[in-house]
């Protein structure tokens, strides 16, 4: 398994940077915002490294656009200016960003390529959500599609396309198909990573940068550890 290092300001796993945003390969731990844990968020991480590179007196802007739960990995983008955040914002809220995913599961789905449809409601209680069949009350619809892209010894990899951005929506879909992620106790999987993470990675985002228009394609490398790495 792969070891756990947290980012910091030194190691930074930078995929794309220019004048008005940044995006970060994030790692398994990293927690994206600041939240009741105290713990550094990858957003200050992120501030300080700019601080030092461009020799910034002062207070760093810097804009969290989205997240990703702290076991899972791959690309976060941050905005530089609040044009490209506010710009971003809208574009992520409208959908019209292309995110894809690769997860590693444990049984081998129902079907080879399938779009999952589940309505999913939030139990703050224990930080989880439930995924239904049918719609029951404070529910939001989920959908997305898979396909399994290789087979190895004991796992199944998976292609992940989100048409909706609900609360671990990849997770609990898939565990509700009889899939649980790989290292993911929340959702179903008998045990845990030996790094506290999941086998779920935020593998490619295509967008239009919000200030040249230019299609951006960002591709992030898996984490290393044995499994990622017969992919």
């Amino acid at each position: 398994m792969s070891e756990k290092i947290i980012s910091n300001k030194n190691n930074l796993q930078i995929l794309h940077e220019d004048n008005h945003i940044i995006v970060i390969n994030k790692r398994v731990g990293d927690i994206v915002q600041g939240d009741k844990t105290g713990d550094k968020p990858l957003s200050e991480v992120v501030k300080e490294y700019i601080k030092e590179k461009y020799n910034k007196p002062g207070e760093v802007y810097l804009g969290v656009v989205h997240r990703l739960d702290r076991p899972t990995t791959g690309i976060v983008v941050f905005a530089k200016t609040s044009k490209a955040l506010e710009r971003l914002n809208a574009m992520f809220s409208k959908r019209e960003t292309q995110k894809t995913y690769w997860a590693i599961v444990k049984n081998n789905p129902p079907k080879t390529y399938d779009t999952l449809v589940h309505f999913l409601k939030r139990n703050p209680k224990n930080n989880t959500s439930k995924a239904h069949i049918k719609e029951v009350p404070d529910s939001k619809k989920a959908s997305l599609e898979y396909s399994v892209f290789k087979t190895l010894d004991n796992y199944f990899a998976l292609e992940i396309n989100l048409h909706t951005g609900r609360h671990h929506q990849i997770r609990a879909q898939l565990s509700a198909i009889g899939c649980p992620i790989k290292g993911d106790l929340k959702y179903g999987f008998d045990r845990s990573n030996s790094d506290g993470g999941i086998h779920l990675h935020a593998r490619q985002l295509v967008f239009v940068h919000p200030v040249s228009k230019e299609e951006i394609n960002i591709i992030a490398p898996t984490p290393n550890d044995v499994i990622w790495n017969n992919l």
